[in-house]
C-alpha cells in the first residue's frame, strides 16, 4: 500500500493533515523551517515543502472518507490513476529533511516567464525565459542571442 497524494486548498496543507491525523489516519506533510521578514520583524515559520499537497497512507477502498475533512480538494492523478508515492520515497523525503547538514530547502515549480540558468551544453551559463514547458523539454528565449532553444529540463538551474 502506497501513499496518495491529496491536494487541498492553498495554505491548508498543515491543517489538513493535523485533522486527517487526528482522525487516526497516517499522514505526511513534510515542511521545512523559513525566515520571513515584515517591516518591523522576522519571523521564523514551519511551512510545507509541496504546496497544496499532502500525502496520506489509506486503502483504495476508503479513498473518499477523506473528502469530509475541511481543506480537501481531490485526489491528485496521473495517467488517469491516482497518484501514489512509493514508501521508498517518503523515507527519502523525511531523510532528506531531517539532515542536519541541509538548509534553505525549496521546492519552485518552473513556469513560463520564469528566468533560468542554462548548466550544460553550447549555451552554458546563458539566461533564458521559459516559453513553453513540456513533461521532459523547455523551450526557452535568449533575447541576448534572439533565439529560441529547446532543452531537457536536467540542463536548467533557477536563476536567483
Amino acid at each position: 500500500m502506497g501513499w496518495f497524494v491529496l491536494y487541498t486548498k492553498p495554505k491548508s496543507e498543515i491543517k489538513v493533515a493535523d485533522s486527517l491525523r487526528d482522525a487516526n489516519f497516517e499522514v505526511f506533510c513534510p515542511t521545512t523551517t523559513v525566515v520571513r521578514q515584515w517591516s518591523d520583524r522576522r519571523k521564523r515559520l514551519e511551512v510545507p515543502l509541496f504546496t497544496s499537497y499532502v500525502f496520506i497512507r489509506i486503502k483504495n477502498s476508503e479513498r473518499s472518507k477523506v473528502f469530509g475533512f475541511p481543506g480537501v480538494i481531490r485526489y491528485l492523478f496521473w495517467l488517469g490513476k491516482p497518484a501514489i508515492a512509493r514508501d521508498e520515497e517518503i523515507d527519502l523525503i523525511k531523510a532528506w529533511l531531517n539532515d542536519d547538514r541541509i538548509e534553505n530547502i525549496e521546492v519552485r515549480n518552473i513556469c513560463p516567464g520564469d528566468r533560468v540558468r542554462i548548466k550544460s551544453g553550447p549555451f552554458k551559463e546563458r539566461v533564458g525565459m521559459v516559453q513553453e514547458l513540456g513533461s521532459k523539454r523547455i523551450r526557452l528565449v535568449l533575447q541576448e542571442l534572439g533565439v529560441t532553444v529547446n532543452l531537457r529540463l536536467n540542463e536548467l538551474s533557477l536563476q536567483t
